[in-house]
């Protein structure tokens, strides 16, 4: 241990009037059945990656790019973004990877605006982009998380189907 401390504040969710995000800061916007994911610029805007056709502020974001493969970076007020949705700063990964500088991470967001970038759902998404643009390091939890809910899933399945097959094998030997 290097003896070193961390104090682990809890992340709530906020209305707009309570949020002071800083440039560089990750904004998580909480959408029913996922998040969301932009990064702060400064003056209430964000950037992030939405659907070429997307109307903004009504929870399509991620939804409509699941149809698609490509996406748009926009640079949009954050208020316009979430909606009526909640929304909170959650950086969760700077325990775990050094952020770059929020001069930089502000630099390479807004220059990307306006580009129509590759967009997959699972190594490609929101969530991706904006940790990609804070450590350098495309990871999306929630891609994570439903990758392994489908492999117990799966496990659970399968495990219920051989037990069938075999209660149903024990039964025809026994006749």
């Amino acid at each position: 241990m290097s003896g070193k401390q961390y104090t682990i504040h809890p992340i709530r969710w906020m209305t707009s009037n309570q949020l002071k995000p800083r440039p560089g800061d990750l904004i998580e916007i909480s959408r029913i059945g996922y998040a969301h994911w932009t990064i702060y610029v400064g003056k209430d805007y964000v950037v992030h990656l939405a659907p070429p056709s997307e109307i903004t502020g009504v929870g399509t974001d991620s939804i409509m790019s699941a149809l698609t493969d490509t996406a748009i970076v926009k640079k949009e007020l954050l208020t316009v973004v979430a909606g009526g949705d909640q929304y909170r700063v959650n950086n969760k990964h700077d325990d775990k990877y050094p952020p770059f500088p929020a001069t930089k991470i502000v630099q390479q967001a807004k220059k990307l605006v306006g580009q129509v970038v590759h967009y997959s759902l699972t190594s490609k998404n929101c969530e991706h982009f904006v940790n990609e643009m804070r450590y350098g390091i495309p990871i999306s939890d929630q891609v994570t998380e439903a990758t392994m809910k489908a492999v117990v899933t799966a496990g659970v399945l399968a495990t219920l189907g051989l037990f069938s097959c075999l209660l149903s094998r024990c039964k025809q030997e026994k006749q």
